[in-house]
């Protein structure tokens, strides 16, 4: 071996060997045109000491070919494995991560430029184990998108349950935007078997074994959620079944609060079997929809918007709710095992 060669060989091992403030770590399934748009976003950080571990999770729609055009352009790492599930593959890219810091991104977020200086920042202010930040409607998004943005975001629905400035409860950080404390990630054992609920339930874990944890709010992220009606009514669906699951994993987590959207749609059901004797009942849930429609076309400025968000907001609340009640039959009456509505088609 040449002096040159065996010169570039060192480097090349210190360069990749050498650690980094964040690990990026973001499990995909196939999608890899929303994993074009957020490796694009990672490019423009302002912030560069991170290192990026993509985790292709059984795939039948591969993102390889786009992750090995940013290969040059980010210190990026491509690993594809067997599907089984998004918890299980962050926990395959952080055992091949070499971050002080993992930020668990989901596929389909987009970052601003500032993102990882709002991080960065905040984490010199004041030092944390944990954290989280909130979510955004990119302009460039759909009309449909924005509505389910603002379905999962508002007060008027169950945005104060997820947490946020206004929040109702401790600030319990979700997978699409959540930073983690190396040691405290591996102290925890990473993320659990379950499914759907397990960021959660690490947020659940991170409070129970004492670390700090906190919201961020300057660290926010483009996050494009479902972009069918049939997906969002999964993915909400399938997140009542979660709050079950967790209730029989950590009795002590489940707040009055969580059972908001199970009793709107039991209430729901009783107003309509109401209306047919009593039909002025009905102005109940149309006041709600009023309320709804007039803050939803104020926040995006979109009558359009507005009146998506209405039929979103209930879809949201009856989704979950229907879950929350599907999973206490099944697992609170029937003692049945931990199950998930979509679990061959929820990722897909």
């Amino acid at each position: 071996m040449s002096t040159n060669h065996f010169v570039q060989a060192i480097w090349s091992v210190l360069f990749f060997s050498r650690l980094v403030r964040y690990s990026v770590i973001i499990p995909v399934y196939n999608r890899p045109g929303e994993v074009d748009e957020l490796l694009r976003s990672l490019e423009g950080q302002t912030f560069k000491d991170f290192e990026v571990v993509v985790v292709e999770d059984g795939s039948a729609i591969p993102c390889k070919c786009v992750c090995e055009a940013y290969m040059g352009r980010l210190e990026l790492h491509y690993h594809a494995k067997p599907n089984s599930g998004p918890g299980e593959s962050r926990n395959y890219g952080a055992e091949r991560s070499k971050g002080d810091y993992l930020l668990i991104v989901d596929s389909d977020c987009i970052l601003p430029e500032g993102y990882l200086d709002a991080v960065e920042a905040a984490l010199r202010r004041q030092p944390v184990d944990a954290f989280g930040g909130p979510d955004r409607a990119h302009a460039g998004f759909t009309i449909l998108q924005k509505a389910i943005n603002y379905s999962m975001t508002s007060f008027l629905t169950t945005g104060g349950i997820r947490g946020g400035k206004r929040k109702m409860d401790k600030f319990y950080p979700r997978s699409f935007n959540m930073g983690i404390r190396r040691s405290v990630y591996e102290a925890l054992g990473g993320f659990s078997h379950m499914r759907f609920g397990e960021d959660i339930d690490l947020s659940i874990r991170i409070f129970k074994h004492g670390f700090s944890c906190r919201l961020i709010p300057e660290a926010w992220v483009y996050h494009k959620r479902r972009t069918t009606w049939r997906g969002f009514f999964k993915q909400v669906h399938n997140s009542g079944i979660a709050r079950v699951n967790l209730y029989k994993k950590h009795p002590d987590s489940l707040k009055p609060v969580h059972l908001l959207p199970a009793l709107f749609t039991l209430g729901l059901v009783v107003l309509l079997l109401l209306a047919l004797f009593y039909p002025a009942v009905l102005l109940l849930p149309l006041f709600y929809a009023l309320l709804l429609l007039v803050d939803a076309t104020s926040r995006n400025g979109s009558v359009v918007i507005g009146l998506c968000a209405v039929a979103t907001s209930y879809l949201q609340l009856i989704g979950y709710g229907t879950g929350f009640w599907r999973a206490w039959w099944r697992r609170c009456v029937l003692g049945k095992d931990e199950f998930e509505a979509f679990k061959h088609t929820f990722y897909k």
